[in-house]
């Protein structure tokens, strides 16, 4: 007859041989069956299992079953909700654990502030602070690492800094934090500079200087990053394929775009990761080689709304419109959900083909048979649309009817048109609306003034002046490249 003991090492053993929802509730089945579901030992590696599962309903709900859960349990469950949100629960379980007199040992403080990392809770996470110095855990490295994000995410660099000096050995992680966060909160200059610091980095800190250079429109010296990441050693991974191909793309490197799809596909990175092909689709786009572009799409072994969302916006601001959208109705066809994001490339598509009946269509099947509300985007299209097709009342209606605020860039849309139109009298609303939304534009009162000027209203064309001078502003001096 087998001993409490080895059942339980045999469950512990079936715990972490299976991954799945069914098989959770038959171990759980077995361990009632032999009694063990108050084991601490055995909860505290369910809990584990369940929050790698994202079942941590069903370990919660076991825990709140246990009469005398020890700190071994709270701390697993405490990390499992530091790791799968709500990560809040870890902060009601860590005060459910003080008011039982259990107290807090070295593994309890690390997931603890992760989780108020998570929740940007400074005042939680001062109060852990404070109970880690008057425990003695200040000195353990996670519970460091744990202050240091702490006060990265919630913005107190200042603070995050302190720690950082205070710690004698930095490990790779905590660099990479110190780095990001001077990053996020604009003082890339100081990120970089730790970065050139660090003795050892991981491919995550190289990703992590690009995407912040890339993010502060540093494309060049990302590129420089780059290239010096892959003499030293380093091989790009996915991120690094997502982070770099738009900067090839804006700095016109073609020679650097095209080295790194043939890694990505040499190294399979587009077969196993669909944001690489649907980098390299964007990129190939971006730079008008559209054959390219299709030829990675149509290879791709997955493919998501963004890949078809790519491709159509691509052919769209190339000018293939007809490819366009007959890759939307193919798209359809498949069964695939258009988003938001769809409906700007395939609008694009028609306002550069002049297809107003086919726009108008589909800008009516977004809310009646996808259930998308039109965006300032998708009214911009379709304005845009109307307004080439010389349909500048139907444009300014339209405009009057949608439920937000018109932004400036509407407004010049429907400029533009009335100007190409000779619709003055659309043309007169749409700059009174740019001069509201723009007061300090003096384009706006010069063309106005033009317009009243053309219709013989000078007095109109004095009032317009005598605003200008009332504002103090100056029309722009014309130029000229001439000498």
């Amino acid at each position: 007859m087998k001993t409490a003991r080895e059942i339980e090492r045999r469950i512990l053993q079936h715990l972490h041989g299976h991954r799945s929802r069914i098989h959770l509730t038959q171990i759980h089945a077995h361990f009632l069956r032999h009694h063990l579901h108050q084991s601490n030992l055995i909860l505290s590696h369910f809990v584990s299992v369940c929050a790698s599962l994202r079942q941590m309903d069903y370990a919660h709900l076991l825990f709140l079953q246990t009469q005398h859960p020890n700190i071994l349990l709270f701390n697993s469950i405490i990390k499992a909700y530091s790791l799968s949100p709500p990560s809040h629960n870890s902060l009601h379980l860590f005060s459910h654990m003080k008011k039982r007199r259990i107290w807090p040992d070295q593994f309890t403080f690390a997931p603890l502030l992760k989780s108020c990392s998570n929740l940007c809770d400074l005042n939680f996470g001062k109060t852990v602070q404070a109970q880690v110095l008057s425990l003695g855990f200040h000195c353990f490295r996670a519970v460091r690492i744990g202050l240091v994000e702490l006060y990265v995410n919630c913005g107190k660099l200042d603070d995050a800094n302190k720690v950082f000096d205070e710690m004698r050995e930095r490990d790779v992680i905590v660099w990479n934090l110190m780095i990001s966060g001077y990053c996020k909160n604009g003082n890339v200059d100081m990120g970089y500079n730790l970065f050139k610091e660090m003795g050892e980095r991981s491919i995550v800190s190289w990703n992590t200087m690009l995407s912040c250079l890339s993010k502060s429109g540093r494309e060049g010296e990302a590129l420089k990053v780059f290239h010096e990441m892959c003499h030293s050693g380093f091989e790009p991974d996915e991120a690094t394929v997502v982070t770099m191909l738009p900067v090839c793309a804006r700095l016109g490197e073609d020679d650097v775009g095209q080295w790194i799809h043939s890694y990505a596909k040499s190294g399979k990175l587009y077969e196993k990761h669909v944001s690489v092909g649907n980098s390299l689709v964007d990129f190939y786009c971006k730079r008008g080689l559209l054959d390219a572009a299709f030829t990675v799409f149509n290879d791709m072994p997955l493919r998501n709304v963004v890949s078809w969302n790519a491709m159509i916006s691509g052919l769209a601001f190339n000018g293939r419109v007809e490819e366009g959208l007959a890759l939307f109705d193919e798209m359809i066809k498949k069964g695939l959900t258009p988003n938001e994001s769809t409906f700007v490339g395939v609008l694009t598509c028609c306002v550069h083909s002049g297809l107003i009946q086919r726009g108008k269509d589909l800008f009516s099947s977004m809310v009646s048979n996808h259930q998308i509300k039109p965006k300032l985007e998708h009214y911009g299209c379709m304005v845009d649309l109307l307004g080439r097709g010389g349909s500048m009342k139907e444009a300014y209606e339209l405009i009057l009817s949608m439920p937000m605020k018109p932004n400036a860039a509407l407004w010049g849309a429907l400029l533009s048109s009335c100007h190409n139109h000779g619709d003055m009298e659309v043309a007169e609303v749409a700059v009174k609306e740019l001069m509201i939304l723009e007061p300090r534009n003096s384009g706006h009162y010069v063309l106005l003034s033009n317009i009243y000027a053309e219709k013989g209203k000078w007095d109109e064309v004095e009032k317009i002046r005598l605003l200008m001078m009332k504002r103090n502003i100056n029309k722009s001096a014309g130029q000229s490249i001439i000498r």
